[in-house]
């Protein structure tokens, strides 16, 4: 059908009603309606997140495959949906503000829905059908907002971190170098503003250098903190509705496929809380 501006559209339902979706469009009706909801900062998901909840996405379908909830056919369309999304395709599909209220819901289901009919889309389906694949009962089976987005956000900060990381141990090494060439520059150092005693150019550029390296030094403290997610604890941390094995095996998945570190909270209820430094299992270490 047409709407009234002559374009292409397909309708979907859910508990409030009937919305038009754009025919072509990858998200549905809960994107459309966070969209609508929150139209706060009019910019676009970053593409950390969007590319980090992917591999959640992937993990979840892998890790759902191999304890028996998600069939073979599924699980492989939902895998290449979500690699098409990690290579950067269908990022304009993800229509909702990046403020936005509900926890990360709106994120949640828009990745949900745009899995979902990408992957029906690859079974020769019509986008929209999802007796097919559901955004829900299939893409976001054994898990919750409240598990995924935050695991999403931190996955992306480790991304940004470690990018950022890199940079400054760049700067580092240029401020570094600097200060031996300039070792033997004698200058004047100053106080309130004025010319004070003498010091060395190098010495300068030493002490450059060194707050560089703390800058680097605390990066990696948080690393170390954002390294640990709730995933597997689905809506507050008991992991209701998650298959046991699941729960055990999910974050080592993710890991592999992200090819970061990353452990899960020795306390998941505790870590589905509000924002707080999580810790692992005693004596558990992650290893490539």
């Amino acid at each position: 059908m047409e709407n009234e501006s002559g374009i292409k559209t397909r309708q979907e339902k859910d508990f409030i009603g009937i919305k038009e979706i754009p025919y072509d469009a990858y998200y549905g009706i809960q994107s459309v309606r966070a969209a609508e909801n929150f139209n706060i900062t009019g910019l676009q998901m970053h593409p950390e997140i969007i590319m980090s909840i992917a591999k959640i996405k992937k993990a979840a379908a892998i890790t759902n495959a191999a304890v028996g909830t998600l069939d073979e056919k599924r699980t492989s369309a939902i895998v290449t949906a979500c690699d098409e999304i990690i290579s950067g395709r269908f990022h304009a599909e993800f229509i909702v503000d990046p403020i936005q209220g509900g926890a990360g819901t709106s994120l949640n289901m828009n990745a949900n829905e745009v899995i979902a009919n990408r992957v029906i889309e690859l079974m020769c389906g019509e986008k929209g059908d999802y007796s097919l694949v559901h955004p829900n009962d299939h893409v976001n089976c054994g898990q919750s907002t409240n598990d995924v987005f935050p695991s999403c956000g931190r996955i992306a900060t480790l991304n940004l971190l470690n990018n950022a990381s890199n940079e400054l141990n760049r700067l580092w090494t240029a401020l570094y170098d600097k200060s031996n060439e300039f070792d033997h520059v004698i200058k004047m150092g100053r106080t309130q503003l004025q010319d004070a005693i003498p010091i060395r150019l190098g010495q300068g550029f030493h002490a450059y250098a060194s707050a560089i390296r703390r800058d680097i030094t605390r990066f990696d403290y948080a690393k170390q903190e954002m390294r640990v997610l709730n995933l597997g604890g689905t809506a507050i941390g008991t992991g209701l509705n998650a298959d046991a094995d699941y729960i055990k095996k999910v974050v080592r998945n993710l890991a592999n496929i992200s090819g970061l570190q990353l452990v899960q909270a020795f306390e998941l209820i505790d870590a589905t809380q509000p924002p707080k430094q999580m810790y692992s299992s005693p004596g558990f270490e992650w290893h490539q």
